[in-house]
């Protein structure tokens, strides 16, 4: 009888410790799986999104205003461009424009359609505190809110 006793109370431990092991592995498991697949969703919207700029230029011999137009030539419409982040600057001395109002700030219009789709070019005009300077070489630097990105360099 003793042995009954002992063995129940060994199964009954044995199934404890089993579920209790299960109802703390199952979840990580399952929290990496998620993490697994979300990482390879970033990945192909990456791949998929890819933009170039095409021009940039500085009209008039005193201006603070540079236009660049940069086309969307990846398979995924580009939501949100007010998120993307501008540089621009004299080679080796630009800095990060934001978006909207201030000394020096950009703004976009949709050149060929209502919005970033594929095939389509953003035109963003770009504010700048100073005054660009004739024979100076500038760079500018567009980067999408997930992380693709291109760059650009011209002569005024």
């Amino acid at each position: 009888m003793d042995k009954t006793i002992v063995t129940a109370l060994l199964i009954i431990a044995g199934v404890v410790s089993v579920v209790l092991v299960f109802n703390t592995i199952y979840p990580a498991v399952l929290q990496s799986g998620n993490a697994i697949v979300g990482r390879g969703k970033r990945i192909d919207e990456h791949l998929q999104s890819q933009i170039e700029i095409v021009h940039a230029v500085a009209y008039g011999d005193v201006t603070k205003v540079v236009y660049v137009w940069v086309k969307n030539v990846g398979s995924l419409s580009i939501g949100a461009v007010e998120q993307c982040d501008v540089f621009f600057g004299p080679e080796g001395n630009f800095t990060r424009i934001p978006y909207g109002e201030g000394a020096s700030h950009w703004t976009y219009t949709v050149e060929n359609g209502t919005n970033w789709t594929s095939t389509a070019t953003v035109k963003i005009t770009i504010d700048y505190q100073d005054y660009l300077v004739n024979g100076q070489r500038y760079f500018v630097k567009v980067v999408l809110p997930n992380g693709v990105s291109d760059e650009y360099c011209f002569s005024k």
